[in-house]
């Protein structure tokens, strides 16, 4: 295979120097490396991802693209294929910054209402003994002497500054109200860590509904991301319902827009428009214009659905892993 060439290595580096980039962006910087505009440029842009990952498998490494389950838009970059977390961020952080990270996701995809965040008082308050191997038996022994130095002495303060870090290199993400969410780093990262601790996956895409709306039947697991729920739902002239159950979806339906449009009818015919007279209708005018005329409007009648029964929600629990 030719080796890359100066335009493979600038997509390389700008992933790697300005971390995951929006795919708007990503394509922008392709189409002026390459001079395609974004109308032709899918197939060279697929052909240019495919040998950039042939080369970039020697060294454990893929460009990669995700969806950021926040927001909705797609992001690229380019992760380490190495399952271990340490390999991912040892290079730049402590064994207790790594722990409580782990800490801090585990506590975010545990949560049963599928909410994608803690508080960031939860955050901080992340015991890193819980990542020690064994940690809940040498708690129930009352022992403590196989957690490490570095794990007990890990102050608030720290944890505070990891924070910070974590946030600003998108390993994890501020939302507003003081909450702390999983970064668009970690979602490229972390794919198949997500499947082997069991993340609940979207009925959709079956990517790890780590932020997502659940069935409203107990009984049911069924996960939808809000973009896939709203994608999902447009292409069906159908009642919104659980792909799993059939559990009527919370949200509007066609349904409803349909009611929406006759109510909108009704209100207009309050107030129609007088009808054209027909051409007969017209010559019978003219030949008796003296005769008094009484015209008859007709008006639209109202359509009325059926009331849509509502399920209260009640979210499945989910034990922690």
């Amino acid at each position: 295979m030719p080796p890359l060439s100066w335009r493979h290595h600038t997509l390389i580096q700008a992933l790697l120097s300005r971390g995951p980039l929006k795919e708007d962006e990503f394509r922008s910087i392709f189409s002026q490396v390459t001079g395609r505009t974004s109308g032709s440029q899918q197939q060279l842009f697929n052909e240019y991802l495919r040998k950039i990952n042939a080369e970039l498998s020697y060294v454990q490494f893929e460009m990669r693209a995700c969806r950021n389950q926040y927001d909705g838009n797609v992001y690229y970059g380019v992760v380490n294929n190495v399952s271990d977390e340490q390999s991912k961020l040892g290079t730049k952080y402590s064994v207790p910054q790594i722990a409580f990270y782990k800490g801090i996701v585990e506590a975010i995809i545990q949560d049963a209402e599928a909410r994608g965040c803690i508080f960031n008082t939860e955050a901080l308050n992340i015991r890193l003994e819980t990542q020690v191997p064994g940690a809940n038996n040498l708690e129930s022994q009352g022992v403590s002497s196989q957690v490490p130095t570095a794990f007990k002495n890990f102050s608030m303060s720290q944890k505070e500054k990891t924070l910070d870090q974590l946030i600003k290199d998108q390993w994890l993400c501020s939302i507003p109200v003081g909450k702390i969410g999983i970064g668009v780093r970690s979602f490229l990262d972390l794919r198949s860590w997500f499947r082997t601790n069991e993340v609940p996956a979207c009925e959709v895409c079956n990517d790890a509904a780590v932020k997502a709306q659940l069935c409203q039947n107990e009984a049911c697991n069924v996960r939808l991301h809000p973009y896939c729920l709203e994608k999902k739902f447009s292409r069906q002239r159908v009642e919104r319902a659980c792909p799993g159950c059939g559990t009527r979806w919370p949200g509007s339906s066609v349904a409803a827009e349909v009611q929406q449009e006759v109510e909108d009818s009704n209100d207009l015919s309050q107030n129609p428009l007088p009808p054209q007279p027909s051409m007969k209708r017209r010559r019978s005018l003219h030949q008796e214009a003296n005769a008094d005329v009484s015209e008859a409007h007709s008006s639209l009648t109202s359509a009325s659905t059926s009331d849509t029964k509502r399920v209260t929600r009640r979210s499945a629990r989910l034990s922690a892993h």
